[in-house]
């Protein structure tokens, strides 16, 4: 995976893989969100580019193939950030926070959340 990020539509093709667990095309575009549905081919293309990307891989089933996840939401997730971190932040993780707190994007009980894990990970 190292520094490879994900499109905005590859990244919905892995949401729901990482729901489904395992699934064909035909299960992806079944669940997605959106309208209109892209063409059968887009998200075949789409699951092919994510397997050699590393983030996917198949089962042959007959004629069709079953993808299912190589990597879980969560590890995307800490990838993602310490992408954003590393290139957008300079490094920082408290320049992410303090963004996230000067555009006021976090609700009250978001911030309380957080403060709770920040005061549980200091008691570690």
């Amino acid at each position: 995976m190292e520094n490879r990020m994900l499109t905005e539509l590859e990244l919905k093709v892995m949401q729901i893989l990482w729901e489904l667990k395992k699934g064909f095309v035909k299960d992806i575009l079944a669940k997605w969100p959106d309208n209109p549905t892209p063409a059968y081919n887009t998200i075949s293309t789409i699951v092919r580019i994510l397997e050699e990307k590393g983030f996917v891989d198949h089962e042959s089933q007959g004629r069709s193939h079953q993808y299912f996840p190589l990597i879980s939401k969560g590890k995307y997730q800490q990838h993602f950030l310490a992408n954003a971190i590393k290139s957008v932040f300079s490094g920082s993780a408290s320049g992410l926070v303090s963004s996230l707190l000067a555009d006021k994007q976090l609700s009250e009980q978001e911030l309380k959340a957080l403060q709770e894990l920040i005061d549980q990970k200091s008691q570690e």
